[in-house]
């Protein structure tokens, strides 16, 4: 069983930078692969970037290579995403998300833990 929780979104401009943090609890929760999704207005949720908690790697979708980077702070259980030259097709809700399995997934079915999502606005 593991709880998140994101924070970190907002209003900003194209070109702009934001940080998302997603806090992570639980007892086994050093083991989970982490996702991040979002989901833009009418549209399904998509994969944004994911890691490991254990051997670092990270995985990213084409739309955010080269702009987005997935890390995290182990002693303070958190993982963050930053997101450099916001475009406004950026804009959505974003999701921290976990699962259990051995791999790092890509979608949505393959994750078992969600927060709540924080929204995330970039104005042209």
């Amino acid at each position: 069983q593991v709880q998140l929780v994101e924070s970190g979104g907002g209003l900003v401009q194209a070109g702009g930078s934001l940080r998302l943090s997603c806090a992570a609890s639980g007892r086994t929760f050093s083991s989970y692969k982490m996702g991040w999704f979002r989901q833009a207005p009418g549209k399904e949720r998509e994969f944004v970037a994911a890691m490991t908690w254990s051997v670092f790697t990270t995985y990213y979708a084409d739309s955010v290579k080269g702009r987005f980077t997935v890390s995290a702070d182990n002693a303070k259980n958190m993982v963050y995403l930053q997101m450099n030259s916001l475009k406004p097709e950026d804009t959505a809700v974003y999701y921290c998300a976990a699962r259990t399995a051995l791999r790092v997934g890509t979608s949505v079915s393959d994750y078992d833990y969600w927060g709540q999502g924080t929204q995330v606005t970039v104005s042209s």
